[in-house]
C-alpha cells in the first residue's frame, strides 16, 4: 500500500533555519562520536624523497608517443630504490595501462595529462579484477595495483580514460558487440562456483574495465587529480584498507555507469573535499554480488564523506546495489548536491538477490538545491526484483539537518514484502518545493522529527 503524507504547496517557510554544522567533536553518546576514531586510522602514506622522471625513462609527452613502456620502467626504479615519486612533467603522455608498485607515488604536474590509449590489447595480459561486484581475469584497469602497500596518485593533472560513444561506452549496450552476454556468462560462472582463475575475459570478450582500480591494497591516497571519461567507474578501491581520496574532481557526465568513487568491500575511507560530475553514481559504497559476494564476504565499514559537491549523478552519496558483504557506519556531512540531472540526492538501493546489510547510515548538514527523482531513496526492489532468496537487512539510517530545494518527491522508501525497510529517522530538515506525494511501502520506523515539506511540519 502507498502511503502519501499531506503536502501544502506555496505556504511560506516560517522563518525555520537549519543549526550550522557543529564546529566542535562529534556529538557524545551518538552515532557521530565514532567519527574521530576513524579519521584519526585514516593516514595518508608517506614516501622517500626520490623523483623518477618518466621522460628519463623515454616518454615523449606530446600526445602521439606510446609511452607504456616509459611508465613501466619509471615504476620499477622507483621501487627498487625504495620507493619514491614518479613524476609525470606537463605535456600529454599516451600509454596503455599503469600498474604501480610498493612505495610508489605517481604525480601529475600542473599541464600534465595521462592519456590512455584506445585499444582493448593494451590492457592485456588479462589481471585479478571485479566487475560489478564479481571477481574475474579481465582487461586490466587502466591505473591497477594489486596487493600493494603505501601507493598514491597525486598532482593537479588529468587522467584521461578517452572513452566515448564508440570507444567501451558502446560495450553497454545493443547492437553488439555488447557486454550483456559477458555479464551473464561471468554470473553463472560465479552461481556454478568456478574458480575466479577460470573466469577468464578480457580479449573477445566486452566487460568494461575502471579507470582506477587498487585491488586489496593498504595506505592509499588519491589526491588533487582531475579523472575523467572512464570506460565505467571512475576510481574503484576493492577490498583495501586506509584510503584517502582527497580534492579529486571526477568530470565523466557522459558515460554509461560512470560512476565516481565507488570503495568496495573496504575499511576505514576518508572522500573530502571532492567534485562530482558522474554518468552514474557520485559515490557509491559496495560490498560484492550474490553468490561471489557472499564467497568473498568481505563488508565496506567505515566511510567518511566530507565537504563534497555532487552534480550530475544518479545519486549523490549511494550504497549499492552490491551489498552482499555488507555496508556499515557510513557518515556523510557538509556535502552540496545539485543538478537537474541528479537524481537522488541520499540513495540505497539492493534487491533480495543481494542479501547482506545495510546498517547505520549517518547524514547531516547536506544542501540539495536540485534533483530529478526522490531526495531520499532507499529502495529494497532494485532492478524490479521484490522477492528472491536473500532478503538484504536494511536500516539504522539517520538524516539531519538536510535542506533541499526542487524535487518531485522528499522520499521515496521501498521495502520487499514481509521484509521492511527497519528504520528511517529524519530530523531538523528542510523539503521546500516537492510537487508530488511521497511513496513509502513496507517501512517499520519511519520518524520525522522537527522535518518541514512545503512550508508546514509534517
Amino acid at each position: 500500500m502507498q502511503h502519501s503524507r499531506r503536502t501544502f504547496l506555496g505556504a511560506a517557510l516560517g522563518g525555520l533555519v537549519i543549526a550550522p554544522a557543529l564546529a566542535g567533536p562529534a556529538e557524545a553518546g551518538t552515532a557521530w562520536s565514532r567519527v574521530p576514531a576513524i579519521r584519526r586510522r585514516i593516514r595518508p602514506p608517506r614516501f622517500p624523497a626520490r623523483t623518477f622522471p618518466i621522460t628519463r625513462y623515454g616518454a615523449t609527452g606530446d600526445g602521439a608517443t606510446p609511452c607504456t613502456e616509459a611508465f613501466r620502467r619509471a615504476v620499477e626504479a622507483c621501487a627498487a630504490a625504495g620507493g619514491g615519486r614518479v613524476l609525470v612533467p606537463a605535456g600529454t603522455y599516451l600509454t596503455g595501462a599503469i600498474h604501480l608498485a610498493d612505495d610508489v607515488e605517481l604525480h601529475l604536474e600542473a599541464g600534465a595529462t595521462i592519456r590512455f590509449s584506445r585499444d582493448p590489447a593494451d590492457y592485456l595480459p588479462v589481471v585479478a579484477t571485479r566487475y560489478e561486484g564479481i571477481e574475474l581475469m579481465n582487461y586490466s584497469p587502466f591505473i591497477y595495483a594489486h596487493g600493494r602497500t603505501n601507493i598514491a596518485i597525486t598532482g593537479s593533472g588529468v587522467i584521461d580514460g578517452q572513452a566515448d560513444a564508440t570507444h567501451w561506452w558502446d560495450w553497454s549496450n545493443d547492437p553488439p558487440p555488447s557486454e550483456g552476454p559477458d555479464k551473464r556468462l561471468l554470473a553463472q560462472l560465479a552461481e556454478d562456483g568456478v574458480p575466479v582463475a577460470e573466469r577468464v575475459f578480457g580479449e573477445g570478450h566486452h566487460l568494461r574495465p575502471n579507470l582506477i582500480q587498487l585491488y586489496r591494497c593498504r595506505n592509499v591516497l588519491i589526491e588533487g587529480v582531475t579523472v575523467k571519461d572512464s570506460p565505467m567507474w571512475n576510481i574503484h578501491p576493492v577490498l583495501c584498507r586506509n584510503v584517502t581520496i582527497r580534492g579529486v574532481t571526477v568530470d565523466s557526465p557522459r558515460g554509461p555507469n560512470n560512476d565516481g568513487c565507488d570503495p568496495e568491500s573496504c575499511v576505514d575511507v576518508l572522500i573530502e573535499n571532492c567534485t562530482f560530475d558522474t554518468g552514474d553514481d557520485c559515490v557509491a559504497l559496495k560490498a560484492g554480488k550474490n553468490a561471489d559476494g557472499r564467497r568473498v564476504n568481505e563488508p565496506c565499514l567505515n566511510v567518511l564523506v566530507t565537504g563534497c559537491v555532487m552534480r550530475d549523478g544518479n545519486g549523490g552519496v549511494t550504497v549499492g546495489s552490491e551489498t552482499t558483504g555488507g555496508v556499515r557506519w557510513v557518515f556523510a556531512w557538509n556535502c552540496e548536491m545539485s543538478s537537474p540531472r541528479l537524481e537522488r540526492a541520499i540513495r540505497i538501493k539492493t534487491n533480495p538477490e543481494r542479501g547482506g546489510y545495510v546498517r547505520d547510515v549517518h547524514v547531516k548538514d547536506v544542501k540539495v538545491g536540485q534533483a530529478a527523482d526522490a531526495v531520499i531513496e532507499v529502495a529494497l526492489n532494485y532492478e524490479n526484483k521484490h522477492t528472491g532468496p536473500h532478503f538484504p537487512d536494511v536500516g539504522g539510517i539517520e538524516i539531519t539537518r538536510l535542506r533541499a530545494g526542487t524535487a518531485p518527491r522528499a522520499f521515496t522508501l521501498i521495502g520487499n514484502p514481509g521484509n521492511p525497510i527497519r528504520g528511517v529517522k529524519v530530523s531538523t530538515s528542510v523539503f521546500e518545493n516537492m510537487t508530488e506525494a511521497d511513496v513509502v511501502t513496507d517501512v517499520t520506523g519511519f520518524e520525522l522529527r522537527n522535518v518541514w515539506v512545503n512550508g508546514h511540519r509534517v
